[in-house]
């Protein structure tokens, strides 16, 4: 398998785990001159093609979460229900690059 179709696979992997209005928190950062505080919470808008995750953070911010770079894991069903948001399956995976 070359490395275009290993990320490609991570990307449909990444589509089905995060797909539009999943919720997330966000654990790490990468290496980003602004990042994005650890433990800020935001809604997944969509995951392109090599794996990025896009999302709407609370705080204001639109960012893509780079696969190998940053972690981030969905909201639990207890956080989902503070928010009222109501259930979410397989909440609580943490996806760790």
């Amino acid at each position: 398998m070359n490395e275009f179709e290993r990320l490609s696979r991570i990307a449909d992997s990444l589509k089905e785990q995060y797909p539009e209005g999943t919720r997330i928190m966000l654990l790490h950062m990468g290496d980003d001159p602004h990042p994005i505080p650890s433990g800020t919470r935001g809604t997944v808008a969509f995951v392109d093609d090599i794996g990025t995750v896009f999302t709407d953070f609370d705080n204001g911010r639109r960012l893509g979460l780079a696969y190998g770079e940053d972690s981030y894991r969905k909201l639990t069903q207890e956080e989902l229900a503070e928010e009222g948001v109501g259930e979410s399956e397989d909440s609580g995976m943490e996806m760790t690059m």
